[in-house]
């Protein structure tokens, strides 16, 4: 028997679980009156995702498909040119409807596609890895990488709506479980003591629990700051490091480019230790904190080589103001303090810290 899950409203848009939101699709068709449909998939999802969707899919408006290459490194908008000259050569028009059925780059390339094609045409998000789940669902959120700078290029669009059906997780391997669970405990370090709890203390992880609140969690604090001028920026808890250590192994062939996930963790560690040094987050809670994420990412060493390039990538970091770089710090769960200003000395420490 399916659990039931109440769907969560966003601002324009709901949330739906599991086969409530397949039906929820079928009306949204039906009542749109749309013309035609197009489902943005890469290999993985064609694979592993497309059979078990478009059984669900109820109708008989002309569908295309349309495969990109999956991985970072195809967030770009050379990918973008592809998929709307696919929409142009199967004559899209603004009545059509793009699903974007996979993970966190297809929800953000194809949010951000279907945004600026004929200066827009609706859109529909189906996550399909933890990630995308509990981050890209939610937030309105589109974009594409210029380079390696992430998301550098995009908008705020919102789509009709989004569904969330945990059986796609199934098709995941543990790289991909362990990268969706860093927003996770993101969201438990800032927000819910109780969500963190239940991350640390049970094995026997209970993905609906931390796919709903999570997702609750980043709405509320979305509903409040849609543009992220102030309270929003929580989110970005272990991203100021994160991205810009993404950012640095993606164009590095120094070792194998990290998982979206495995550097937010990183970033989260030593943004924790920063907080130990400004905002006096306590220094037993630091080592536990860093000894659960270990457990759970293991730890790369970061060559202190490369500590000033990483460094370098923080000027291009969306939250800065007049050239200064802003974290997101912690006096303690729960506690933060937006804007706060870090000197590179403390950073290279934090880097350090968590190499040892």
């Amino acid at each position: 028997m399916k659990l039931h899950i109440e769907p969560i409203e966003a601002s324009t848009y709901s949330i739906y679980f599991e086969e409530n939101g397949y039906e929820e699709l079928n009306e949204l068709i039906v009542r749109k009156g749309y013309s035609k449909i197009f489902i943005l998939v890469d290999e993985n999802t064609m694979n592993y995702c497309y059979s078990k969707f478009i059984q669900f899919l109820d109708t008989k408006l002309p569908t295309e498909t349309i495969e990109i290459k999956s991985g970072e490194e195809h967030k770009n908008i050379e990918t973008c040119n592809d998929v709307w000259f696919a929409l142009t050569q199967h004559e899209a028009d603004r009545k059509s409807l793009m699903i974007n059925l996979g993970g966190g780059v297809i929800t953000d390339i194809g949010g951000f596609v279907a945004s600026t094609y004929k200066r827009g045409i609706d859109f529909v998000n189906i996550p399909t890895t933890l990630l995308s789940m509990v981050d890209a669902s939610v937030g309105g959120k589109t974009g594409i990488d210029q380079g390696i700078l992430k998301n550098h290029i995009g908008l705020f669009a919102d789509p009709q709506i989004v569904i969330i059906d945990i059986s796609f997780l199934d098709t995941l391997n543990d790289r991909e479980i362990r990268s969706g669970m860093a927003e996770i405990i993101k969201y438990g370090m800032t927000s819910s003591i109780e969500l963190l709890n239940e991350v640390i203390n049970y094995k026997d992880l209970k993905y609906n629990y931390l796919i709903h609140e999570s997702i609750v969690i980043k709405n509320q604090i979305v509903l409040k700051d849609p543009k992220e001028n102030s309270l929003r920026k929580i989110l970005n808890f272990g991203h100021t490091l994160g991205h810009a250590i993404e950012s640095f192994y993606l164009d590095s062939n120094l070792k194998e480019p990290l998982k979206h996930g495995e550097a937010i963790a990183i970033g989260m560690v030593c943004e924790t230790y920063i907080s130990s040094k400004l905002l006096n987050f306590q220094e037993g809670k630091l080592q536990e904190i860093k000894e659960f994420i270990c457990s759970i990412f293991g730890k790369d060493q970061i060559d202190p080589k490369n500590f000033m390039d990483i460094i370098n990538l923080l000027k291009y970091d969306k939250k800065n103001t007049n050239g200064q770089v802003n974290f997101v710090l912690l006096h303690d769960i729960e506690s933060y303090k937006l804007d706060c200003k870090v000197s590179e000395d403390l950073i290279i420490e934090s880097f350090n810290y968590y190499n040892a």
